[in-house]
């Protein structure tokens, strides 16, 4: 049983809810993880609270939290009349989320730690209070949770019980995350196309289904049948067991080119088909390392810029964390100071401005400048209080994002602007986040089936032969 309890647990005696010592991360990571518990009992030891205090300073979205956890448990401290001894009812301050109560440590506890195990360390003073309270209430569950691997393993070798935050993330298993495609059974059309209706316009043929898969089949995702009848459309309408599907439009045709980009597989037919759609104002694409996420969003970017006009730029941002050593301080303006992170860009653009004809070493220039003009590079940090009108944002390595920064972004765009969040989710180097809490994870589960958001997952690297046999084998 984890932190996500059932809700029939409610009903049980008090004695069957558990004690949870919370560890300075966790409220770092979620400061509203203090609601998170249901009808369970939460514990904080005075290291936490000191923890909290000496990372508070700062702009940072650590400290940002850490402030916000601080301000948390002061309301919950400042607005009960009840003794801080005997606990803090939160369903009040919860507002009916949490039925527990809240412990603050109201007492100096001493407790023989091995001597391997230094008092001065915070960590160490946190695990002597879970020995303290598991030894106080025998009978009754005591688990630390903490978001520190190591943490958690010290606390099992002194016998105690620890365990992960379950609460940020979305998927417990990312196997289980929406692809965005579906390919159909074999047999799809003998059970789905008694009554079918079929038309066709603007080019498309359009199929009204009905029948058992239908229930399943979400708006904007894609479906495919491989054979003699080969099929690709995806769901445009979805109303209990009718679906209207749609074809789509062949990218990988040299007469459908984008920016002289042609799709090279299936997923990448897909992702065009969404990147070049106006009234998809949402998208996400997944994918390994040469999938061509980078390439595809650019190529389908700078057509609506420069080519139809239906965006007056092209935005584009990422988060800044080092995969190496930091290199340090870098010299001038915003843009300047992002060029370094941009290299998958200017590797693109290099790609995409080959593609542009026999314009000679003079056209290939001016194409450039037209090019990087029409390109803003962004830093995250200044994106608060910003709208975006008319813009097409494109946010790289979307993976290192929290669920908050991630909403920060998106709500960002104004009227007219598309939003493409890129990355993958095997690829993380945020510290604390993994691919079940990721941003952009969130992002994927909590837009799919919305008439205006589309997904894929790529799944095919087009990179060459050797990107291609390095994924696999490293």
């Amino acid at each position: 049983m984890t932190q996500r309890a059932s809700r029939s647990t409610r009903s049980k005696s008090k004695s069957a809810t558990k004690l949870f010592v919370l560890d300075t991360n966790v409220l770092m990571h979620d400061p509203t993880s203090l609601f998170r518990f249901e009808e369970h009992d939460l514990y904080v030891p005075i290291m936490t609270l000191e923890e909290l205090d000496a990372n508070k300073k700062g702009m940072s979205e650590v400290a940002r939290n850490a402030r916000q956890a601080s301000r948390t448990m002061d309301e919950i401290v400042t607005s009960s009349l009840e003794d801080m001894h005997d606990g803090i009812a939160l369903e009040e301050p919860s507002r009916g989320l949490a039925s527990g109560k809240l412990f603050l440590q109201t007492e100096a506890i001493n407790v023989e730690l091995p001597a391997a195990l230094p008092t001065a360390k915070g960590d160490n003073q946190i695990l002597a209070v879970v020995m303290h309270l598991a030894e106080r209430f025998p009978k009754r569950p005591v688990i630390l949770v903490s978001k520190d691997i190591n943490m958690r393993i010290k606390a099992r070798a002194l016998g105690l019980e620890a365990q992960d935050y379950f609460n940020d993330k979305v998927l417990e298993d990312t196997d289980l995350l929406y692809t965005g495609t579906r390919e159909l059974p074999a047999d799809f059309w003998d059970t789905h196309a008694k009554g079918m209706e079929s038309w066709k316009e603007e080019g498309h043929t359009w199929y009204r289904v009905k029948g058992p898969l239908t229930t399943d089949l979400l708006i904007n995702e894609f479906v495919y049948q491989d054979g003699e009848n080969a099929l690709q459309a995806w769901v445009t309408e979805q109303s209990g067991r009718t679906a209207v599907l749609q074809t789509l439009t062949d990218y990988s045709h040299h007469k459908n080119n984008i920016w002289g980009i042609t799709a090279r597989n299936r997923e990448q037919n897909f992702a065009l088909n969404l990147l070049m759609n106006p009234n998809i104002d949402f998208v996400t694409l997944l994918g390994q390392a040469g999938t061509g996420k980078t390439l595809l969003t650019l190529a389908a970017g700078l057509t609506q810029v420069l080519e139809t006009k239906r965006y007056s730029e092209i935005i584009m941002t990422r988060v800044t964390v080092p995969v190496g050593e930091d290199i340090g301080f870098l010299p001038g303006t915003e843009e300047e100071k992002m060029a370094p992170w941009m290299g998958a860009l200017e590797d693109n653009l290099d790609v995409l401005n080959g593609t542009t004809g026999e314009g000679g070493e003079w056209g290939r220039a001016a194409t450039r400048d037209l090019i990087r003009s029409r390109i803003k590079i962004k830093s995250l940090n200044f994106m608060r209080g910003r709208t975006f009108i008319n813009k097409f944002l494109i946010i790289d390595e979307a993976q290192n994002l929290t669920p908050k920064q991630m909403k920060t972004l998106i709500t960002r765009a104004g009227p007219g602007t598309k939003v493409v969040c890129l990355g993958n989710i095997a690829q993380i180097d945020t510290p604390y986040l993994t691919e079940g809490s990721s941003g952009l994870t969130f992002a994927v589960d909590r837009f799919k089936g919305w008439p205006h958001s589309g997904h894929i997952t790529l799944q095919r690297g087009e990179r060459s032969r050797l990107a291609d046999h390095a994924a696999e084998v490293l």
